[in-house]
């Protein structure tokens, strides 16, 4: 994008745009109620925080913010599929790609959204088909985001998609994650393992990678050191990912310091493995998710 098309999209004391030589362009967004940053660099946002509490968003301090690198934290936007695939980068080139900001409104009530656009062709060179996605992030009082994907082919669009957020908490000893007694998950540290999730709350205390099988409920993170509850609550979704890297894993990445295990947990919403969607040619699909936060 231009400067020129940085500047008509600015909002005086709500919405900035710094396209920094070389540097990622990234937004600046105050509403009347919190403060966030969005990368253009797979639409990513690294940074939302209410006033008065602290960030809601974990960031690594060691991620890498250059093109072609995901960036480590944050909402990274998993698509068009997740995970591992033969041959291909992990978590799909959504996240790897310049996004484009078509939109930014500041609404009546002191919320302010942005929109987001994947451009086409980046799925077409892919050989996928050709789809519309854009992805519209609302900053206010809670963080609301929406992918968006229609499907503008002659063909079925049989894809994944995930909200990969990773969550800051004070202390990871001391956070329970609700809402997912009862619910069907494999279990990527036993090769895949299909367990059931019986306990009333999940404590991490090694480490934990699960997808969580048809689920549509909201899930609430206790925090007891920040003293805050966090509540995910989804639409669209059929499935939940919990993940925590724990200490060795933590150790072997690059962009991921030895011990920021400690300071957060992912609780992922989306459709994968068998959840993945299929798109008629005309349809749409989507996933929404609003994050909201009290205190204790």
């Amino acid at each position: 994008m231009s400067q020129t098309s940085f500047d008509q999209l600015t909002i005086p004391n709500r919405v900035r745009v710094v396209a920094e030589n070389g540097a990622l362009p990234k937004i600046f967004v105050t509403s009347q109620f919190s403060s966030a940053e969005i990368y253009l660099h797979g639409a990513h946002i690294t940074h939302f925080q209410k006033n008065g509490e602290p960030p809601l968003i974990f960031l690594s301090k060691k991620s890498f913010f250059v093109p072609g690198k995901a960036i480590r934290g944050g909402v990274p936007i998993c698509f068009p599929w997740f995970g591992a695939r033969e041959g291909n980068v992990m978590h799909a080139f959504a996240r790897l790609t310049e996004w484009e900001l078509t939109e930014t409104v500041a609404n009546a009530d002191g919320s302010v959204k942005l929109t987001f656009l994947l451009p086409e062709n980046v799925l077409v060179q892919g050989g996928w088909p050709a789809a519309e996605v854009n992805f519209i992030v609302t900053v206010g009082e809670t963080l609301t985001l929406e992918l968006r994907v229609e499907n503008t082919s002659t063909q079925d669009f049989v894809f994944e998609d995930c909200l990969h957020t990773y969550f800051a908490v004070g202390d990871i000893s001391q956070v329970a994650i609700t809402g997912l007694k009862g619910i069907s998950y494999w279990d990527k540290t036993e090769n895949f393992a299909n367990k059931l999730e019986t306990g009333d709350a999940i404590k991490v205390a090694s480490e934990v990678d699960r997808v969580y099988l048809n689920t549509t409920d909201a899930v609430e993170i206790y925090d007891a050191k920040l003293r805050r509850k966090i509540s995910v609550e989804k639409s669209g979704s059929a499935s939940t990912v919990v993940w925590n890297p724990w200490i060795k894993n933590a150790q072997a990445m690059a962009d991921f310091g030895d011990d920021e295990y400690k300071e957060m947990v992912c609780v992922e919403s989306g459709n994968v493995k068998d959840s993945k969607i299929t798109l008629k040619p005309g349809k749409s699909s989507v996933l929404k998710v609003i994050l909201h936060s009290e205190k204790l």
